[in-house]
């Protein structure tokens, strides 16, 4: 199921693919192309394994402007493939506010164990800021251009750990955490690192976690709303996600900036990411998390 439904304007893309090596129901294929935009698309996995392996990352390089080259490893599908679900989330985001380059300069990101150099963005600008006192930590909104995408940062204070963020946080929390009724709109300082982050995973044994086996078991596996043949079950789940942020949105130059040692400037008010944060990038009118991350070590 080809799926290419991401905000062009912020660069954005979620394309998500179902192959299988049987036929797709003809109304199955018209109700993704009405509702989602979608295609299908049938590989012969058992005739050709490596080549459908290499044509499902050809895919994701393409609609990931290269950025993920390879969602499937050599050996993670075979002749006995059936069903494969693929998902990519590629995000470089645009901001409003972009961040002027001549002012990322080297500074000091702390964690516990380490102090390390991250060449650190900045900019003083008006930007929506809060302050949650149960955890406690900072809020800070960043949008991006067009206005339907921002990214939330949530800051523990200095001397609170990330882990007793992460503790306290469930979905309802977030929201009154991050309503604009929580947020007011002021001239602030934001020092923000540079991130480019990368992660794959196998969904199975998540899926499974959550109550979902059947659709990985030949003799329950029911997938006939899209699939003449019913016992088709799910041979693999990847996922892999790519976020980058920098000063414009777009790959910045590896050029290396003298070192700043002192801390983030006193002035108020100020948003110093120098130590290890949460981060979720939203869909505002819907209120839909598309991406969440932790920054642990830029």
């Amino acid at each position: 199921m080809f799926e290419d439904n991401g905000w062009a304007e912020d660069g954005s893309q979620l394309p998500g693919t179902l192959y299988q090596k049987t036929s797709f129901r003809e109304a199955f294929k018209e109700s993704c192309q009405k509702f989602y935009q979608a295609d299908l698309e049938e590989l012969s996995f058992a005739e050709d394994t490596e080549e459908s392996r290499k044509h499902i990352n050809d895919w994701v390089m393409e609609k990931t402007e290269g950025k993920i080259s390879e969602i499937l490893g050599a050996g993670t599908v075979g002749p006995l493939t059936k069903l494969v679900l693929v998902n990519a989330i590629y995000f470089k985001g645009k901001w409003n506010e972009q961040f002027d380059r001549k002012h990322t300069r080297g500074m000091l990101f702390k964690t516990n164990q380490e102090k390390k150099t991250v060449q650190m963005m900045f900019k003083q600008a008006k930007f929506k800021m809060g302050h949650v006192e149960e955890v406690p930590a900072q809020v800070l909104e960043l949008p991006y251009v067009g206005a339907k995408l921002s990214m939330l940062i949530l800051l523990p204070d200095e001397d609170t750990d990330l882990a007793v963020v992460e503790k306290a946080l469930t979905y309802e929390k977030f929201r009154t955490w991050t309503s604009p009724e929580k947020l007011t709109e002021e001239k602030v300082q934001v020092f923000l690192p540079r991130l480019k982050l990368e992660a794959s995973y196998d969904l199975e044994a998540f899926l499974r976690s959550l109550g979902m086996t059947d659709a990985f078991e030949e003799a329950k596996a029911d997938f006939s709303g899209m699939s003449a043949k019913k016992n088709v079950p799910m041979s693999k789940v990847a996922h892999k996600c790519f976020v980058e942020v920098n000063e414009e949105g777009t790959e910045a130059a590896g050029a290396t900036a003298v070192v700043r040692n002192s801390r983030c400037c006193r002035m108020e008010p100020r948003f110093c990411a120098d130590h290890p944060f949460l981060f979720f990038i939203r869909h505002r009118e819907t209120n839909s998390i598309l991406f969440c991350g932790r920054v642990s070590s830029p």
